[in-house]
């Protein structure tokens, strides 16, 4: 297709999605015909007043690679409308460098946030060709930055400059006691790790190590860095620079899995706080289930953390560039937990956009540190993939994506709903990187060795109309999620046996009742509707509330239970969930009225609940009935566990839930972006908990989560997908006995 007739169709598909997927095309006809005609064409439509169709042309601006566009775009950083010159910052990577953009481009890398990495990541790109221009422009800005973590942000971005020029002033920086600590700690670690890295750090360092504090923590591991990184290409490089090492006897696979936004931990100590949700207890079951799996031998799962130093040893006392580094305690067999560096609490997603470098960095120095990798697991359009990708194709690590439509599906039914329209789509973009994510995630599915794919009733079209992929021409298996059938049984055991009850299950149980107590004493024998999960506009729970309180019958028969967020110290997204349902039922009434916000708890302890509120009859707690009002869910770890634990559910009635909630039997599957849905689906749940079939029901569903959903099951089929990575299967081998079944 040509410019032209591409840029029609951008600026007429009725839908936000189509226009996302139009402008796509509009970027590979652009790439095929760069000529200055392209370009002025492009720029005049970067300039119209239909943000998806302006921002389509900027992004296909960049894709021509031409000097006339570069110019445009230079043009584009000063429009009005930020959404506007963001995405030149953006397209400007893929463009030649001109000098005329610098000043904006580093500037933008002062102010940091989301723009300042994008800034950063058109640097880093225009320093492999032109390095001097590049450092010359971050230099002279330096002495202007006068606040700590901005002047970081800028010495950063200079480590990403190849040469013995930037290596020198990073030197300089690190040494000078006078300098910020944010600032000396970044120039620390980027004399270990990138272009600027080199061996004449190597003094320093070791002086470093030798005090206290968080120089010498970064010293240590910039000198490890230093240590085991071969010196060539760029981190961004597409060709591995050099197959990693083997791990010294090593026995099966060994598989990488990531998840940023948490500290995760063997117990999931912090479920449900922050952005610790269903990933993170998956990735601790599954790691410990891959182990279970012949032919498996190692699983490193990656979050973000407080490194540990037995994983990055170097020498002390004499020079360890000179000589043997100790061996990493991740090259023993076992399921390690690694941890990219952070200082504070978890970034939500959202939030972490800006640590691109140091979570590239961590990743990588984790990798390296494993040996030989097999492949390495990524699942979200974040940060942390996009870093573990770059990190991967520079050491030849095969990358496995589970591919799901997010922002996809919730565009669609915005746009649906109208409340995301064409003409408010820029400032939203603005906000949550629509179009960045879409382009990230369909990058991502291009480079990845092998896709996994939730199970969805109709997983094919799906994907073509949220993504525009066509699954015939990739590798993919559908693997439905799984959870620990074995471990949920014994809580469920243990809570209706007091007998045979273990001191955590019988602390939770305690607990829950305490809970319960605090009810006024007319409520405390009402039905609990309870739903357990992060804090989160997405996963629906001030909907549950209102839907809730605004029926009258539901308000009057049953209490609600919210398990999950940070009430002590929420971050912004708990904040704002809180506040709507608070806006709903005022914190200070809300015990009163049936509402109890129990917060966090770990995840053994929030299965003892469902359990128990499964359980009733052998507990002494009322019944229970679990809700997801999530806007979307993928699959739904939790209702799963519900089930197990012997709760009817209510579930969104898209995406993976429709493939094993048997709609009026085990379940009710419902629009859950309507409050009033909800409150129906919520009141026929309750009939199926109390209805005299109700223990047939929950066997029904325990049977099918037993011979669908184990963890097990899920290991063993993704064990396969590792074991075969990177190897071609037939086109169109979809396989999948679950996306073949459906709900039953």
């Amino acid at each position: 297709m040509d410019v032209g007739p591409a840029l029609a169709t951008v600026s007429t598909v009725p839908t936000i999605l189509e226009g996302l997927r139009a402008g796509r095309l509009l970027s590979d006809a652009a790439a095929a015909d760069s000529d200055e005609t392209t370009a002025a064409l492009l720029a005049r439509e970067a300039r119209t007043g239909d943000p998806v169709t302006a921002i389509a042309a900027v992004q296909a601006l960049g894709a021509t690679g031409a000097w006339s566009a570069a110019r445009a775009l230079t043009d584009l950083l000063t429009d009005e409308r930020r959404f506007v010159a963001e995405h030149a910052i953006d397209a400007l990577r893929h463009v030649p460098l001109d000098e005329a953009a610098l000043p904006a481009l580093v500037g933008a890398c002062h102010d940091g946030g989301f723009t300042g990495m994008l800034a950063q990541r058109t640097l880093e790109r225009w320093a492999t060709a032109a390095p001097d221009q590049v450092r010359a422009a971050l230099i002279g800005a330096l002495p202007g930055a006068v606040d700590a973590t901005a002047r970081a942000r800028l010495v950063e971005t200079l480590g990403l400059v190849p040469g013995a020029a930037s290596t020198q002033v990073l030197l300089d920086l690190a040494g000078n006691d006078a300098e910020p600590l944010a600032v000396r700690t970044t120039a620390l670690a980027a004399l270990g790790d990138g272009p600027a890295a080199d061996r004449s750090a190597e003094q320093l360092l070791i002086a470093l190590t030798r005090t206290v504090g968080p120089l010498a923590r970064t010293a240590r591991l910039a000198l490890h860095d230093l240590s085991v990184a071969p010196r060539g290409p760029s981190p961004t490089a597409s060709r591995p620079a050099a197959a990693p090492p083997a791990a010294p006897g090593r026995a099966g696979l060994t598989i990488a899995q990531l998840f940023l936004h948490s500290d995760i931990d063997g117990q999931l100590n912090h479920a449900g706080q922050g952005d610790t949700g269903g990933i993170a207890t998956l990735l601790v079951h599954l790691g410990d289930a891959l182990l279970r799996q012949p032919g498996v031998g190692r699983v490193i799962t990656i979050s973000s953390g407080t490194p540990d130093p037995a994983h990055f040893p170097v020498g002390r006392g004499a020079a360890p560039l000179a000589g043997q580094t100790p061996p990493s305690g991740l090259l023993t067999p076992g399921h390690h937990y690694a941890h990219v560096p952070r200082s504070g609490a978890p970034l939500g997603v959202a939030q972490a956009w800006p640590t691109r470098v140091t979570t590239r960095r961590g990743i990588r120095r984790i990798l390296r540190a494993a040996g030989h990798v097999d492949a390495i697991h990524l699942r979200m359009a974040d940060v942390g993939s996009m870093a573990a990708a770059e990190a991967a194709a520079e050491l030849g690590i095969p990358v496995v994506l589970t591919l799901a439509p997010d922002p996809h599906a919730l565009i669609e039914a915005r746009d649906t709903a109208g409340t995301l329209t064409r003409a408010t789509f820029g400032e939203a973009d603005l906000v949550e990187h629509l179009w960045f994510r879409d382009r990230l995630l369909l990058d991502l599915a291009d480079r990845a060795d092998h896709l996994v794919l939730f199970p969805r009733p109709n997983v094919e079209r799906d994907l073509h109309r949220f993504l525009g992929l066509d699954l015939t021409t990739q590798q993919a298996t559908v693997v439905g999620e799984g959870i620990d059938v074995s471990a949920l049984d014994r809580v469920v055991r243990e809570v209706r046996d007091e007998t045979v009850r273990g001191p955590a299950v019988s602390a939770a149980v305690g607990e829950l009742r305490r809970l319960l107590a605090t009810l006024p004493a007319e409520r405390r024998d009402l039905p609990v509707v309870v739903t357990v999960g992060r804090l989160n506009a997405v996963k629906g729970m001030a909907t549950l509330v209102r839907a809730w309180r605004e029926d009258p019958d539901l308000a009057a028969h049953c209490n609600v239970l919210v398990v999950g967020g940070d009430l002590d110290q929420p971050n912004d997204d708990e904040a704002a969930e809180l506040a709507r349902i608070h806006a709903v039922v005022p914190a200070d009434d809300a015990t009163s009225q049936g509402l109890l916000l129990a917060g966090h708890r770990p995840n053994a302890t929030a299965t003892a609940w469902l359990a128990a509120l499964g359980s009733a009859a052998t507990a002494g707690t009322p019944r229970g009935v679990y809700v997801s009002a999530s806007l979307k869910e993928e699959f739904g770890i939790a209702i799963l566990e519900a089930m197990a634990a012997g709760l009817v559910v209510v579930a969104p009635a898209g995406g993976g839930p429709a493939t094993y909630v048997a709609h009026g039997e085990t379940g009710i599957l419902t629009d859950t972006s309507s409050a009033q849905s909800v409150a129906a689906a919520t009141r026929a749940a309750l009939g199926l908990a109390t209805s005299p079939d109700a223990p047939a029901r929950v066997r029904q569903a325990q049977d099918m989560i037993h011979a669908r959903f184990g963890i097990d099951t899920m290991a063993a089929e993704l064990t396969a997908v590792y074991a075969r990575r990177g190897s071609r299967a037939a086109p169109g081998d979809l396989s999948s006995p679950v996306a073949e079944e459906g709900a039953s």
